[in-house]
């Protein structure tokens, strides 16, 4: 296995951690990507909440945000489309192991 293709060492990650953005995390980690008010739903969070939790992500390199016109809508509103970068896929993979060793008694 090549060292890109090896699970990344367990890291705590305090930006993953919060609980909102560790569900947002897990949410994109399973997709390629997810329209926004589908995370929203599903972590059962309002816009502005969600808005501020995806901030965080954006600005700490892990989550990116797409925008655009819906297919089905007829109005002018875009939608907005979510992804965890490869940073935040790291960080999130390091982030799990961290929490997988510390509910086993691993961590230091």
């Amino acid at each position: 296995m090549s060292a890109e293709a090896s699970p990344p060492a367990a890291q705590f990650d305090e930006v993953v951690h919060a609980p909102v953005r560790l569900r947002v995390c897990g949410l994109l980690a399973a997709a390629e990507e997810v329209e926004f008010s589908v995370v929203r739903d599903a972590v059962d969070v309002s816009d502005a909440t969600l808005s501020k939790h995806v901030k965080v992500l954006v600005d700490a390199g892990y989550a990116a945000v797409r925008k655009a016109p819906s297919s089905v809508r007829t109005d002018a509103r875009l939608l907005a489309w979510l992804r965890l970068t490869p940073a935040g896929r790291r960080a999130f993979s390091a982030h799990v192991a961290a929490l997988r060793a510390i509910a086993e008694g691993l961590a230091p």
